[in-house]
């Protein structure tokens, strides 16, 4: 199993080292040169599994030998032992052929922890193998940083920064951040926005010296690792429903683009996805792009569901790969003219291919927060205004005899202001985490600079 840039540029790599590379040389982001194809058979043999298990069944094809097979299901079952639901991503039904897969009852309460604490046991294997130590640096807009730090603070082989733009986080995200005490882990407040920091993690990736003088590793939704995690619930919700006797639409809230991927992904695999619909909130570039063509930012505007404030979605890249038959030059024309113009046109043929898979919606801040008290009151069930971006946008996609699966992707408890604004309820923290609030912080602010944080990293690491 070998793996390819989307800029068809940097050196085709194995498992092990695309996810620990990252981001690929010519600032590309790494595939599988082939997508494994599961057999109906295979796939319908999940159904009743543990989530372990289908785990295994689901990423094990694209290892390529990287791992023992006890290795790897070790890694699988040390990292999903500590989520709070025995079935890790439960399905809960709305309403008529609409359900919810919770994915926040992991240690950090959102999605990305399905994928973080996975890939945390994976590098610890590996670069224990190599005897090897890593700097990691990744950019969030709320959920990957708090997960990131979760999966590898304490980890002897890996320095790990995380840069968060300034007052454009959670609380409960931010603390997630700022409050653990292991010293290899470092959260960094950017004077600026989520495209700012993802720039500059870019930026870094690109600047070959300071890649190789730390040991430079990324675990943005950038990194491949992180994408085929989440490829894994997909088969748990669509097997436990019926799938692959019969079609399941998903409605995905994003804004990096990587758990939508994820779909695709599995649907390409043999799952017997339908729709995949892209769900955003004002900050509606991706909706505009399906709808118009063209895929042009328009400035990044704050909302109550912060972990969407993205203009700049990293992984629709590698959808815009795929869609172009794996054109890379074609995706090197249309990555450069986003940075240097501010957008492109989507090809009419390039267009219509995305459009086979995807459908997509909005939802403004008045309709989250109706979504909210409305979903409450019909299902009893509390939504984090994320999600609730997902099921907004899942109603008007809803389509006769079809299973529609939303995925809620955070507890709303860590969105405590929107819900309670929304509802007159205020969520309360897990009790493992009921004294998060009074925890001391530790945190470093950064002018949007990108000299000035690769001196504090150089400098933080060596200590």
């Amino acid at each position: 199993m070998r793996y390819i840039s989307t800029r068809g540029e940097a050196p085709a790599l194995g498992f092990a080292d695309a996810m620990l590379t990252g981001l690929a040389r010519d600032g590309g982001l790494y595939l599988p040169e082939t997508i494994p194809v599961l057999r109906a058979d295979e796939i319908a043999a999940m159904a009743g599994q543990s989530y372990e298990e289908i785990a295994f069944r689901v990423m094990w094809p694209f290892t390529g030998g990287a791992f023992t097979d006890e290795e790897f299901r070790g890694a699988i079952a040390r990292a999903y032992v500590g989520f709070g639901h025995a079935a890790r991503a439960p399905l809960v039904q709305l309403g008529p052929a609409h359900f919810l897969l919770e994915l926040f009852h992991g240690p950090t309460l959102a999605f990305k922890d399905f994928a973080m604490q996975l890939i945390g046991q994976l590098f610890q294997l590996e670069l224990a193998r190599r005897g090897s130590r890593i700097t990691i640096v990744g950019a969030t807009s709320g959920d990957t940083g708090s997960a990131a730090m979760e999966a590898f603070r304490g980890l002897p082989a890996v320095d790990l920064f995380i840069l968060f733009p300034d007052g454009r986080v959670s609380e409960v995200q931010r603390r997630q951040m700022t409050t653990p005490v292991e010293p290899n882990v470092h959260a960094l407040a950017i004077d600026g926005t989520f495209d700012d920091a993802q720039a500059a993690v870019k930026d870094m990736f690109a600047d070959g010296s300071f890649r190789d003088e730390v040991g430079l590793a990324g675990i943005n939704s950038i990194n491949w690792a992180r994408v085929l995690a989440q490829v894994v619930y997909y088969f748990a919700a669509a097997t436990a429903l019926g799938a692959p006797g019969r079609t399941i639409d998903v409605t995905v809230p994003t804004g990096n683009f990587g758990d939508i991927f994820a779909a695709l992904v599995a649907k390409r695999m043999g799952l017997t996805l339908g729709r995949l619909v892209i769900a955003t909130n004002r900050n509606d570039i991706l909706h505009r792009t399906l709808a118009t063509g063209e895929h042009r930012k328009a400035g990044v505007h704050a909302t109550t569901s912060p972990s969407m404030d993205i203009e700049v979605s990293s992984n629709f890249e590698r959808a815009l790969y795929l869609a172009s038959g794996c054109d890379a030059a074609a995706v090197r024309g249309m990555m450069a003219s986003l940075k240097q113009a501010g957008g492109f046109t989507v090809a009419p043929a390039l267009l219509a291919a995305l459009r086979a898979d995807f459908a997509s919606g909005a939802a403004d801040e008045d309709a989250t927060r109706a979504t909210i008290a409305r979903t409450l009151a019909a299902s009893g069930e509390l939504l984090c205004p994320h999600s609730a971006v997902g099921v907004h946008v899942a109603e008007a996609h809803l389509r006769p005899g079809l299973p529609m699966i939303t995925l809620a992707t955070a507890h709303p408890a860590k969105f405590p202001d929107a819900v309670q604004a929304a509802t007159g309820i205020r969520p309360p923290l897990p009790s493992r985490m009921s004294d998060l609030y009074q925890r001391p912080e530790r945190v470093t602010a950064v002018p949007n600079d990108l000299t000035a944080i690769e001196t504090l990293i150089r400098r933080r690491r060596a200590r």
